[in-house]
């Protein structure tokens, strides 16, 4: 069986700490991911230190892994050092713009990815936070960010110290489309989520929250417009801050 259908996000982590050696090795081994025109526009800043990892922490809304993981990596979209290149080449570059933002965001996603195949292999464990784009600001100014770098991914990583239950997934004919996009029926959605909305921890979900469905924790409780919107201005207004 393929091992990567065997994988879990790990919260929690032991002390032991990762390797100079180990972490370079794996991030050497990330930066062979497929990129755009074999420019690698993206950068990667290592946190290892408690007081950095305690600033950070509430830009993750005080995750604890983001202080308790041995390291913490953050995967930016990085237009500036190719344009750095450029410049000192005699090129006048053109990457402050939403196309390369784009393109700087699949890059990096590709890259942080691969980060997380090669380090389950040798056992460690990661955690993706989601936090890193509701709060970009405050990540920028905490690692220093310069122009046309912007943070997107953000990971916790180190040897775990908890071995959890999977969490559900949609089944295969929910989200693959065979040669068109095949647009969904009520008793296709219905068929879809019926798992997801029959599991025990879900029921207690939506009990707790005092709704009726499972969807409605997610759209009034989680993920509500009011918070998208407002997240989605700092987004906006730091990516032209950060010269986008």
């Amino acid at each position: 069986m393929n091992s990567l259908k065997e994988r879990k996000t790990i919260r929690k982590y032991q002390s032991k700490d990762i390797s100079a050696e180990m972490l370079n090795d794996l991030l050497e081994a990330a930066f062979r991911a497929s990129t755009v025109g074999n420019m690698q526009v993206y950068s990667v800043v290592v946190t290892r230190d408690a007081e950095r990892k305690k600033r950070l922490a509430p830009a993750h809304f005080n995750q604890p892994m983001v202080e308790s993981a041995p390291v913490v990596l953050t995967f930016c979209i990085d237009l500036r050092r190719f344009s750095q290149w450029c410049r000192q080449r005699k090129a006048e570059p053109g990457y402050g713009n939403l196309e390369w933002f784009v393109t700087g965001a699949i890059d990096t996603s590709l890259v942080a990815q691969t980060f997380c195949v090669a380090a389950e292999e040798q056992g460690l464990g990661i955690c993706y936070l989601g936090t890193t784009t509701y709060n970009p600001d405050k990540i920028v100014e905490i690692l220093e960010l310069p122009e046309l770098v912007f943070p997107l991914i953000t990971l916790t990583v180190g040897w775990p110290d908890e071995n959890p239950l999977q969490v559900d997934r949609l089944p295969l004919e929910a989200i693959v489309h065979d040669e068109v996009y095949h647009d969904y029926t009520p008793e296709d959605i219905d068929r879809h989520y019926a798992y997801k909305e029959s599991l025990p921890e879900n029921h207690q979900f939506i009990a707790e929250n005092g709704k009726e469905t499972l969807a409605q924790v997610f759209t009034d409780v989680r993920y509500t417009k009011k918070d998208a919107e407002a997240m989605s201005e700092v987004f906006w207004q730091t990516m032209k801050k950060q010269g986008f």
